[in-house]
């Protein structure tokens, strides 16, 4: 996939640094700081992730749309036009995305560009990685002097078949997709009561008992509990007290909570995409949506439970 700037995602880096500006100056003290810097984040880089889930949206298409143009392309070999006519000819059906990839692929066949350069550029536009394979194969058989006829129908069976396999797999994981996002917004609730109601309250008994006790072995517990809940404060005056600052809070309850959640929504998200789809890309996908909703949620309860 290659990567364009242009003015819809200049749109978005600019309301994502303006809301970042509005967070830094006015709501820097509050409890909305770092949900909000999350925000704005998500809003500056959100028009590159939409341009990739719209990219795997097309290969999608163009896979499934494939088999229909080879089987039209092997109905017309079969009726005896050559391959190079039959192209020119198939190439007047609609193929959705996948059509004007052929009807390019017409127009050099029918400028006497030989069929296997024609194939070869239309599968490396395509970029898809099921037709790139299957071109690869077609061409090959058209070098050697195969039937392209039988070739095309072979395709065209291995094809469909991998289509029906990655069908299977995605509505046999369906159900297990959908349990594993709420399982995950179970963990989240679980984390959040953990760290904001139980650990204080655990906290607030033993300050109790020790100030009923005097001193003694529990008051080592309790400093040591009672530090780890205290919240941290990041100081933005400069940056050795920036880092000093933002490693104490990383140390502290919040910021191992907070990673907890990141890391198990990261690899969550590659596991879902890598069984769903098979593909680390997708598992992309699902990785940053469980990653901005927990960092949001926990960020969130921290400053308003605080």
């Amino acid at each position: 996939m290659e990567w364009h700037f242009d003015k819809k995602h200049l749109i978005g880096v600019i309301l994502g640094v303006a809301l970042l500006a509005v967070d830094l100056l006015f709501l820097r003290k509050t409890s909305w700081f770092i949900p909000l810097l999350i925000i704005s984040l998500s809003i500056g880089w959100m028009q590159f992730w939409l341009d990739f889930f719209m990219f795997s949206k097309k290969q999608k298409e163009l896979e499934s749309m494939f088999p229909e143009f080879v089987r039209n392309l092997v109905g017309s070999i079969k009726s005896g036009m050559p391959v190079s006519k039959a192209i020119i000819y198939v190439a007047k059906s609609d193929y959705g995305a996948l059509t004007p990839h052929i009807v390019k692929l017409a127009n050099q066949v029918e400028w006497a560009i030989p069929v296997h350069k024609a194939l070869g550029t239309f599968a490396n536009e395509t970029n898809n990685g099921v037709i790139k394979r299957s071109i690869s194969t077609v061409i090959e058989a058209e070098l050697s002097g195969g039937n392209m006829e039988d070739v095309l129908e072979t395709v065209t069976k291995s094809v469909i078949e991998i289509k029906k396999i990655k069908l299977a797999r995605k509505a046999g994981i369906h159900s297990q997709l959908v349990q594993s996002y709420i399982i995950f917004i179970v963990f989240l609730g679980v984390m959040i009561v953990i760290q904001n109601l139980l650990i204080p309250y655990i906290a607030n008994i033993e300050s109790k008992n020790i100030d009923g006790i005097g001193e003694g072995g529990m008051a080592l517990t309790s400093s040591a509990l009672g530090g780890a809940i205290r919240p941290v404060k990041v100081d933005f005056s400069s940056l050795g007290a920036f880092i000093g600052t933002a490693g104490a809070w990383f140390t502290s309850i919040r910021g191992v909570f907070l990673m907890l959640a990141m890391i198990q929504a990261c690899f969550a998200g590659l596991v879902l995409g890598k069984l769903a789809e098979g593909d680390l890309k997708s598992g992309a996908k699902h990785s940053l949506i469980l990653m901005t909703v927990a960092f949001f949620v926990i960020t969130l309860a921290q400053g308003v439970m605080s």
